[in-house]
């Protein structure tokens, strides 16, 4: 979804279709080699299942990211985005084989602003869990 989406084009109540995002274990390598974050419980099925997790689980931020993909890939212009916050509710784990985990995203326009802003809630699961609660981007739109 590359078209631009401007301010007068959406009301209140205008649904994000669903996106579904694929996590692999390599794409978990792949985020801690740009974040930093080589927690092995990002990559170590020993440490997760020491630290009490039942597998590999994916980056929260790394969620939180794919995640807002749904917005950036929709308005269009990933520099309209002025603003996320979640609350991370649960863990995505990503099995080490070829399929991984499958994060599905959904948004719905919650309330239009001065300023050309949009505040848009987002559902966000894994294996029909919600992985991210009180999830919410603010976007400015032409």
């Amino acid at each position: 979804m590359t078209a631009t989406i401007g301010y007068d084009d959406v009301e209140v109540g205008t649904e994000l279709p669903e996106r579904l995002f694929p996590l692999r274990r390599a794409d978990l390598v792949r985020y801690a080699g740009a974040s930093g974050d080589f927690n092995p419980i990002h990559w170590s099925d020993r440490a997760a299942a020491e630290a009490g997790l039942p597998g590999v689980i994916a980056h929260g931020m790394l969620t939180m990211a794919t995640a807002a993909r749904l917005v950036t890939d929709w308005i269009g212009d990933p520099r309209a985005l002025l603003e996320i916050g979640v609350k991370f509710s649960s863990p995505v784990v990503v099995p080490d084989d070829d399929e991984g985990a499958t994060v599905s995203v959904r948004g719905v326009v919650e309330k239009k602003l001065d300023g050309n802003r949009v505040v848009v809630n987002l559902t966000t699961r894994c294996r029909g869990e919600k992985v991210l609660m009180a999830s919410r981007a603010t976007v400015r739109l032409p």
